[in-house]
């Protein structure tokens, strides 16, 4: 039997290293709660949403110089200020969706027939986008398009669907519209940000009536991991991206989401 702080520790390294994979950070954390008995119960499905924060301060720590020129900025500089702008309307589309069907899309979709088959449909999509010609034009992601901006961040609501990946959604779309790999992946990144802390703040103050200390140092703990992993997960990632594209990562959706099939259809 696991103790508590094992199984925070455990499931801090599986969001760490899937939340900006293009991998699908929710469905590998339902499959592993399904198939492995990790995460069962109302407080576990808080932990997975809570250190989520962990991933997302990783991010801020690796573009604090950026994202802290951004900041100083955007009341003076039309470029910081744009950008800003920018990621406000990319996020918009998922704070709508959010609000009108999120509710059902849980009732729904949250099952983990859909998500194995949403990680094989996820991995031909991203074998395909290894074979297109790119011939990219945008280079930075802070200066993408307001309408790119906005494109993405529909094509980012695909993620509300359990086993679809935020990060490879938003990356896949800033590609197909003509940011090159790092650009994409990085205003990925940047996008996580709103996204991830809105999502903590709402599944924080819904459930802060049910955490004691103890539930907040599991969670502490899960946090940290999951800082310190992703940490090296995006350092690593981006520099792979750029030289070998998606083709590991779409390999191990198809494995992931095949062997999850025939577990199910075993009765497991």
């Amino acid at each position: 039997m696991l103790t508590d702080s094992l199984r925070a520790v455990i499931l801090g390294i599986v969001e760490g290293i899937t939340e900006f994979l293009p991998v699908s950070s929710t469905g590998h954390m339902l499959l592993v709660e399904r198939f492995f008995g990790l995460g069962e119960g109302a407080f576990w499905n808080s932990f997975v949403v809570l250190i989520q924060l962990g991933a997302i301060l990783a991010i801020v720590m690796l573009y604090f110089a950026r994202l802290w020129k951004v900041a100083l900025g955007m009341f003076s500089n039309p470029d910081d200020r744009r950008f800003v702008i920018g990621i406000l309307i990319a996020f918009l589309p998922a704070v709508v969706i959010g609000l009108i069907a999120g509710k059902y899309i849980k009732l729904l979709l949250f099952n983990p027939w859909v998500i194995c088959f949403s990680l094989i449909v996820g991995g031909a999509i991203l074998l395909w986008v290894d074979q297109i010609d790119h011939k990219p034009h945008e280079h930075d992601a802070t200066k993408f398009p307001l309408l790119t901006y906005l494109w993405i961040g529909i094509a980012q609501c695909l993620a509300m669907i359990p086993g679809v990946s935020r990060s490879g959604a938003s990356i896949v779309a800033a590609m197909l519209l003509g940011a090159d790999k790092r650009a994409a992946a990085e205003f990925s990144f940047f996008l996580a940000i709103p996204t991830m802390i809105g999502a903590f703040a709402y599944d924080f103050y819904k459930n802060r009536a049910e955490m004691t200390f103890d539930h907040l140092s599991i969670v502490a703990l899960g946090f940290v991991v999951s800082f310190v992993v992703a940490a090296i997960v995006v350092k690593s990632f981006l520099s792979y991206l750029t030289r070998h594209g998606f083709t590991l990562f779409a390999w191990w959706r198809v494995v992931v989401g095949t062997l999850g099939l025939i577990a199910l259809a075993l009765g497991r």
